[in-house]
């Protein structure tokens, strides 16, 4: 017997798009041979669907296009994610489609509730199990999260499943495949049943749904997995009514995961929203450098454009740099010298400036002045030619609050937005592995916003591996500041960069939405209140 896997990328609300790709991959897995196809959690609608699922007319076309679908299947078993509505209710379903009839359904039992998904806003939970059979093999379903508690496995084998199929719509997060391949293969061992994971794949705004869809057999092993951040259909054979050994890739180092993650993200970003191009600010730093290389190789060079908007504190190197990466990468380049914008703002500024002689040296408000010019640059370009801004910032940066309102946090996706500043560093020696396309002096030189002269990010911060230990920490993993003191690092540090993230948490707010990466991501799982009087004490 063999299933296939359709490993697929849907968007949400293309009911029609996706419906034609469940069939085009249904029909492919057909002439393979296959007697199963299996799709992800959801696929029908995309996932997650959030607030749309609540509109009538939604829903009627949710109906519609699940009951002209269910006409084409023919010849083969289609195991379709989707919404079911039954009068008021809604839930997060798994139908068997056989020969033009949907013959059993399955409701996820389990519903998520956290920062990415609230399925109680939106779903009932179910009750009940489904069992089925293809060529004589007892099949259960569960859905996503479903798995997590071990009765529902338990539950579905005491009714006959030998196989446990578990469709999901599971976002990625810096190593989570280890992680989840771990838990998905203990629950199989310990129950005694093999297991067909199968994911969805692609980027939903904020959220990488990275695939990776893998098979254990009913010892725990490992039998079977699919590329990460991909569409295919994978093939299973079952011999003996279970999943013979297939291909097992090397899991990937985590930097080309989170590389891979960071591209999809931005093609799927921009290509869903029907963006033709996009456009950047190149400082000849590593985070704009980075930025132009992830999104060239998400979007080939033709859709790229990078401008250079170098003002009196900017280094030749910097402006040699930036040529050097652009003529690498092939795309179009621009320099926009924003001297003369900056002495025309200091002019009409000067009397005010001067009038109080504390405030009449180079300061924050002159080197925000210049930052917010280059944004205002980008976003005329952005208005003139319809390319979307990318902003550049880092999470390091944006925590602490060393970025500019309306300046170089001007854009409308920020790509590095869930990276720390070390991992920068990293993810830049990783493309430079694929091929030497960022000066190894942009890596090498000391990080510098240039916007006064012979300036260091160090003049005002802690040296990065500090700032994104204590990051980590406090925001990731919610550490006391006395926990993170005895992790070694100094009570100064600890209290000015907690003290930091706190009081820019208003900057953070109103910062562009960008690709969540960790597991506890600073978009989606960072809820800090803005007004509190609270501070933590050591």
């Amino acid at each position: 017997m063999r299933i296939a896997i359709a490993q697929i990328n849907c968007t949400v609300g293309d009911l029609t798009g996706n419906a034609k790709k469940i069939l085009d991959y249904t029909n492919q897995a057909k002439s393979k041979g296959s007697s199963l196809v299996i799709t992800p959690e959801l696929c029908l609608s995309g996932c997650p669907t959030e607030d749309i699922l609540l509109r009538d007319e939604f829903r009627k076309a949710c109906i519609k296009t699940l009951d002209n679908l269910v006409k084409e299947i023919n010849g083969i078993s289609l195991l379709l994610g989707h919404p079911y509505f039954i009068n008021d209710h809604i839930y997060n379903a798994a139908s068997l489609i056989c020969n033009g009839k949907i013959v059993s359904t399955y409701f996820k039992n389990d519903l998520l509730n956290d920062n990415l998904f609230r399925e109680n806003r939106y779903f009932k939970a179910g009750s009940d199990n489904c069992i089925f059979s293809v060529e004589g093999i007892k099949f259960g379903v569960n859905i996503s999260t479903d798995i997590w508690k071990e009765t529902n496995v338990i539950s579905a084998k005491e009714e006959g499943a030998k196989v446990l199929i578990l469709l999901c719509a599971t976002p990625y997060h810096s190593n989570k495949l280890s992680l989840f391949h771990k838990m998905v293969c203990q629950r199989s061992h310990k129950i005694g049943i093999a297991i067909i994971c199968v994911n969805l794949v692609g980027g939903q705004d904020e959220l990488i749904f990275d695939g990776a869809s893998f098979v254990t057999n009913n010892k725990g092993d490992l039998t079977n997995q699919f590329d990460e951040f991909t569409e295919t259909l994978g093939l299973i054979e079952f011999k003996n009514g279970a999943p013979a050994k297939g291909i097992i890739p090397k899991l990937r180092i985590e930097e080309e995961s989170i590389y891979r993650a960071l591209c999809l993200g931005v093609r799927d970003y921009i290509d869903k929203n029907n963006f033709t191009s996009v456009l950047l600010g190149l400082s000849g730093g590593v985070d704009s450098s980075l930025t132009l290389a992830i999104a060239v190789d998400a979007l080939g060079p033709d859709r790229v454009w990078a401008v250079m908007m170098p003002s009196e504190y900017t280094a030749d190197i910097s402006m040699e740099d930036s040529r050097t990466i652009s003529k690498s990468l092939g795309i179009r380049y621009s320099e926009f010298s924003i001297k003369s914008m900056f002495d025309q703002f200091s002019n009409s500024l000067m009397n005010e400036f001067w009038a109080d002689q504390k405030n009449n040296d180079m300061g924050v408000a002159e080197e925000n002045i210049q930052a917010r010019i280059r944004g205002t640059i980008l976003m005329a370009l952005s208005n003139k030619y319809g390319s979307i801004v990318l902003t550049t910032g880092n999470k390091s940066e944006m925590a602490t609050g060393y970025c500019t309102l309306y300046g170089d946090m001007a854009g409308g996706f920020a790509v590095l937005k869930d990276i720390s500043k070390t991992m920068v560093y990293r993810l830049c020696e990783y493309r430079n592995s694929l091929s030497m396309v960022i000066p190894k002096r942009v890596i090498q030189r000391a990080p510098s916003a240039e916007l006064r002269p012979d300036q260091t990010d160090q003049d005002s911060l802690p040296s990065y591996d500090v700032i994104d230990g204590i990051i980590e920490a406090y925001v990731e993993k919610s550490k006391s500041l006395n926990e993170i003191i005895g992790m070694g690092y100094s009570k100064v540090d600890v209290r000015h960069i907690v003290n930091l993230i706190c009081k820019n948490e208003y900057k953070r707010r109103q910062s562009p939405m960008g690709i969540c990466i960790e597991q506890h991501s600073f978009s989606r799982d960072w809820h800090y209140p803005i007004t509190s009087k609270y501070k933590d004490e050591v």
